[in-house]
């Protein structure tokens, strides 16, 4: 069997990590294309490394540039390296561009397309990444659910017959990162700050960084949180905070460039809560027992919320409040799975391609 993954942002990095391991372990052909989608090494290259990923064996190199602009340079690449290297099947992860143009080339090539993470739905239209999921997933042959929500929201589409369960990646590669880490204090001296006495903060999305109201609200409510709170600032953040002459430091808010996995891992592991706008980070922080405040709507990860770990806020007094608030009680809850989902990612391929 040959498996050619199709990745090109962080969170897709991190879910490559343990797909890659488990094809090496089993012999599996595995072909990896990197399209550039996030060009800025900290989101990038780096996370090979870190995660002991093979290198690329295909790099588009698309960089920036608006949604249907990246999308068409992804499309339009793609084509020849599908020809190129004809596997049984691609493998597309997560909800970015490069899914959405990775799954449409093959399907137009005939070639068997599997969706990972698979039915998460935030049911907000005006996400770019809503978009891609579901349209993704109307056209992927096989889809890999981390949850059993997932998979509701895929049967209510008349999907199910596509559907497998297979767990989430993430928690794969968070266990093993984290159980492999030997020098957290050397992440906390770095940072300055004392285990359990700060937040860790990310905010990225376009609905908060591009509209000055809200992002001009949510610095204001970082930095009246009543502990320390390190912000890790993505570059599209500094940008608009200069462009709307904002400082993003002062009072409880410390900013700083973002963290290699492994550091942001040990960083969690050790906080007193998590402040974002990611969607992977809401699931890390819950899986690391971190309570979570998601500066959103809604989320696709809504077992984080109904478990009491996870509050979704608007910028504000509710955000400040928000990331105030003490620890829930302890939970032994696992809905993302036991840490061993691309084993069951590689069954389910082999599985249908014998069909």
């Amino acid at each position: 069997m040959k498996v050619l993954s199709v990745v090109g942002a962080r969170p897709q990095f991190v879910k490559l990590a343990p797909i890659a391991a488990e094809c090496a372990a089993r012999g599996v052909e595995h072909v990896i294309v990197h399209t550039g989608q996030h060009y800025d090494p900290m989101l990038s290259d780096v996370f090979f490394a870190d995660l002991g990923i093979p290198d690329p064996d295909v790099h588009l190199g698309v960089g920036s540039g608006g949604h249907g602009a990246q999308t068409g340079a992804i499309l339009a690449a793609m084509d020849d390296v599908l020809a190129e290297h004809a596997p049984d099947w691609v493998l597309v992860y997560g909800d970015t561009n490069s899914t959405l143009a990775g799954a449409l080339s093959a399907v137009k090539l005939h070639l068997p397309v599997a969706h990972l993470e698979a039915g998460l739905r935030s049911f907000n239209r005006r996400m770019p990444e809503e978009h891609n999921r579901v349209l993704t997933d109307h056209a992927a042959d096989l889809l890999l659910a981390p949850t059993a929500v997932a998979a509701a929201h895929l049967a209510d589409e008349g999907l199910a017959g596509r559907t497998v369960v297979v767990g989430d990646v993430m928690i794969d590669v968070l266990h093993r990162v984290r159980d492999e880490l030997v020098n957290i204090e050397a992440v906390l001296d770095d940072l300055g700050m004392p285990a359990g006495g700060f937040s860790v903060a990310t905010i990225h999305r376009a609905e908060n960084t591009d509209d000055p109201q809200r992002l001009a609200a949510i610095v204001t409510a970082l930095q009246q949180v009543d502990h320390p709170v390190v912000l890790l600032a993505h570059p599209r953040l500094r940008a608009r905070a200069t462009e709307q002459g904002l400082d993003l430091d002062g009072g409880a808010l410390r900013t700083r460039d973002p963290l290699a996995y492994p550091q942001l891992v040990g960083a969690v592991s050790r906080a007193r809560g998590v402040i974002t706008d990611s969607g992977g980070l809401q699931k890390e922080a819950f899986a690391l027992r971190a309570p979570c405040t998601t500066v959103r709507t809604e989320t696709e990860w809504v077992e984080t919320v109904e478990l009491g770990w996870n509050v979704l806020v608007e910028p504000g007094p509710a955000l400040r409040e928000a990331a105030s608030r003490p620890a829930p009680g302890p939970t032994d809850a696992a809905p993302y799975g036991d840490g061993h989902a691309a084993a069951a990612v590689l069954d389910a391929l082999a599985d249908a391609a014998r069909r």
